[in-house]
């Protein structure tokens, strides 16, 4: 959503994370502001409220049903934006590998959360990705995990390589329990 409203008009996103442009005027001495009407408003105020408009319906017209009966209470773009981020980022703080997952399960449903979050705008570094992973695996991992943390240079690391060893360990275990 944030790569495209930026495609569109890089200042549409300011107007999102700004929040609403209220024209508005000095009256009174000390100067006291308040909103002009709509009679007041001048060329520059028109064209703020245009793309103010154009920002919200970008993130409408972007959302789904679900997403927009959430969101329709919103008065503003920043607004909608808001309830967006906290609606996509609550399941990560929750994100927990269930008991009878796989890890491709748990790489495929991870991977869907981050694309949700990147699709908002919300760029997750590498290191806390890798953090999310080790921090998720139940106890029964974590000597795998400490054996790759040990053995691996985390910085060259990459998520899928993480991955990969995961699978692997996965697959041994596996492999073994079917033997005994």
């Amino acid at each position: 959503m944030h790569d495209f409203i930026m495609a569109e008009n890089s200042k549409l996103w300011d107007v999102i994370c700004d929040g609403p442009f209220i024209p508005s005027k000095k009256v009174r001495d000390p100067a006291l502001i308040v909103p002009k009407t709509r009679k007041e408003f001048n060329d520059g105020d028109r064209k703020a409220m245009e793309k103010y408009y154009r920002a919200k319906k970008i993130l409408v017209r972007g959302i789904g049903p679900d997403e927009y009966n959430r969101t329709s209470a919103c008065q503003s773009a920043k607004e909608i934006w808001e309830d967006l981020q906290t609606a996509h980022e609550g399941p990560t703080q929750l994100f927990r590998m269930n008991d009878d997952e796989s890890i491709q399960d748990m790489h495929t449903r991870f991977t869907s959360i981050i694309n949700e979050l990147h699709s908002i705008g919300e760029i997750i570094p590498r290191n806390k990705l890798m953090s999310k992973i080790h921090n998720v695996l139940p106890s029964s991992w974590e000597s795998k995990v400490n054996t790759i943390t040990e053995a691996k240079d985390l910085q060259a690391l990459t998520i899928d390589e993480l991955f990969e060893n995961l699978k692997t360990y996965e697959m041994k275990k596996k492999k073994d329990s079917e033997r005994r």
